[in-house]
């Protein structure tokens, strides 16, 4: 079991589980002094399946969480919605990973609920986010948007070095985390969803995408060629490696369709911006193939 772990030899501190079931079966330090994990490859894959199967749950709700965003965005001051809300358009903008407080410490990198206002310079309507993440990736994403804009540059301007809090009632100043943005997206969704459910469905929507600008394939060899290229194009938005892309943020009914002829025709015309809070019709599109590929599976189950 330990051979089959592959620990690189450079790990120090390394902790392997006591238990052939635990679904972290080892960390370590890399090199870095980064701390890294094994996972129980059983536990990956029922960890892949429960998220994809959501990812139609997560279709459905999206107007209604787009609707509760703007409204909290809509309120004065920095309350505790309002900061939630604008983190929850950005992770919708720019797919970014909503960071964990753990890799912020232990490793120096970060995600959205853990930056720091040094990772930030708004100017005008433009938000600049310049920031190390995870894996040591530097990252740099820019977003056009006046209203967050406006909210970013007053969470900037606090005293305190993280950048994402809010006042409670009291008038004292609190962080939030990933655990407040699930929390919330549970609240206004109805939903078990989580953040990292905006990354799923984003590189499920750029796939379909890339995929359907392809066009047909005339042989099986061209077709899986195309999948590749269509990866590639999510994992250059995504920032994983192409194996991380394909195995967790593209829903395989997606590349089932493409390979046998059945991506939806919407996906071949041009996107249509959403009507208030509504799936634009690329989005609506993917979210009918997921319902279709759903209902094929029940059938299969029952």
């Amino acid at each position: 079991r330990i051979r089959r772990l592959a620990i690189p030899p450079a790990w120090t501190d390394v902790w392997i589980s006591p238990s052939p079931l635990g679904h972290i079966q080892a960390t370590g330090r890399d090199a870095r002094g980064r701390k890294q994990y094994r996972y129980h490859e059983r536990w990956r894959e029922v960890r892949d399946e429960a998220k994809y199967g959501r990812l139609g749950d997560f279709a459905k709700a999206l107007p209604r969480v787009r609707a509760r965003v703007d409204a909290d965005l809509a309120q004065a001051g920095i309350p505790r919605e309002r900061v939630l809300a604008t983190a929850i358009r950005i992770l919708e903008e720019t797919f970014m990973r909503v960071g964990n407080v753990e890799y912020a410490r232990e490793n120096g990198s970060f995600g959205l609920t853990t930056l720091r206002t040094k990772h930030v310079d708004v100017e005008g309507s433009r938000i600049a986010f310049r920031f190390r993440g995870k894996s040591g990736k530097d990252h740099e994403v820019d977003v056009r948007d006046r209203r967050l804009a406006r909210v970013i540059a007053r969470l900037e301007h606090l005293p305190g070095q993280d950048l994402f809090k809010y006042r409670d009632d009291d008038g004292e100043l609190r962080p939030i985390g990933s655990e407040d943005v699930n929390e919330y997206l549970r609240e206004v969704s109805g939903e078990d969803l989580t953040a990292k459910d905006f990354r799923t469905w984003a590189g499920t929507v750029l796939a379909a995408r890339a995929l359907a600008d392809a066009g047909p394939a005339r042989s099986e060899r061209v077709a899986r060629k195309r999948v590749v290229q269509a990866i590639d194009i999510v994992s250059a938005r995504l920032g994983n490696t192409r194996a991380i892309c394909r195995k967790c943020y593209v829903h395989p009914a997606i590349l089932e369709a493409y390979l046998t002829g059945h991506l939806p025709s919407a996906l071949k015309r041009p996107d249509k911006a959403q009507r208030g809070h509504e799936l634009s019709r690329h989005e609506a599109a993917v979210a009918a193939l997921l319902g279709r590929a759903a209902k094929r599976v029940a059938r299969r189950a029952a």
